[in-house]
């Protein structure tokens, strides 16, 4: 599908002569590392965080509502919704009352990703491996498109069990720019023992 397309959605919700919202603005060059990645924390008429990948020219876009979890154990609810410029990769604001996701915006987490073969078909099929170099979020990852009627489309999103899987909660209240000065950009949580015996087994084979 072309990009002006799979935006159409995306601008028909918005009047950019009031929100501060990318209309259409060219992207960065794309990372020889991978494509984009970024984490929204959404506080609008529900506190939500939103997940993007770029794919083919825009930000396919997932609501969390619990944000993601680097516990395996915890599938987190991803609800699709329309895809978003990848220029909004960058934004970070205030959407005025009145307009579409009116409430506070900020980056939680961005960085880059990649995925064996071809992920727009995978997509397509339902189930996208791939794996994520954030500054929060790293290691591998899972989306799996489920049979939940809905208005939109409902995946699951599932981390791996690998090195980089985490116990608890690290969905907080932390935008990106504080998050990086309070914590020295350590890693979000502590070591699953469970996941990284499961993680140590699997590399041995």
């Amino acid at each position: 599908m072309h990009t002006a397309k799979r935006l159409a959605p995306y601008r028909r919700k918005r009047d950019f002569a009031v929100t501060p919202e990318p209309a259409d603005v060219p992207a960065s060059p794309r990372s020889a590392r991978g494509a984009a990645f970024v984490v929204h924390l959404h506080h609008a008429r529900a506190r939500h965080f939103d997940f993007r990948l770029e794919l083919e020219g825009t930000l396919r876009s997932w609501a969390i509502p619990k944000g993601p979890s680097l516990d395996p154990a915890a599938k987190r609810l991803a609800v699709q919704v329309e895809d978003h410029p990848l220029a909004y990769a960058r934004f970070e604001g205030r959407i005025p009352a009145g307009e579409y996701g009116a409430g506070k915006v900020w980056i939680w987490d961005r960085g880059t990703w990649t995925a064996p073969g071809n992920a727009a078909q995978a997509l397509q099929k339902g189930q996208l491996r791939f794996t994520l170099r954030g500054q929060r979020l790293r290691g591998e990852w899972s989306l799996v498109r489920t049979r939940f009627a809905g208005r939109q489309p409902q995946w699951l999103l599932i981390k791996v069990a690998d090195a980089a899987a985490r116990a608890g909660d690290v969905a907080d209240d932390v935008p990106l720019s504080r998050w990086g000065k309070r914590r020295g950009a350590a890693p979000v949580g502590r070591p699953h023992k469970a996941v990284r015996a499961r993680a140590e087994a699997q590399a041995r084979g």
